[in-house]
């Protein structure tokens, strides 16, 4: 079997810039806002309920460079 007949492996949906997002000016999930308090103590860090989903998540990948938690293992 040649590598042209070899079915493709699905690729991995890409991380869409939250700037982009439709939802991103509503407020973060519960979810998210639950592993920000973590992430914002830990990092001493002010934790602001009234984030926006984009924010948040912009929050949380610099927060988990900061404090280790997004290392790879």
């Amino acid at each position: 079997m040649s590598a042209q007949d070899q079915p493709q492996q699905p690729q991995g949906s890409p991380e869409k810039d939250p700037d982009d997002w439709v939802t991103g000016d509503e407020p973060m999930t519960g979810p998210q806002a639950s592993y920000l308090e973590t992430l914002c103590r830990e990092a001493g860090v002010e934790f602001d309920p009234a984030t926006t989903k984009a924010d948040a998540s912009r929050m949380i990948d610099e927060l988990q460079e900061r404090t280790g938690r997004g290392a790879a293992t």
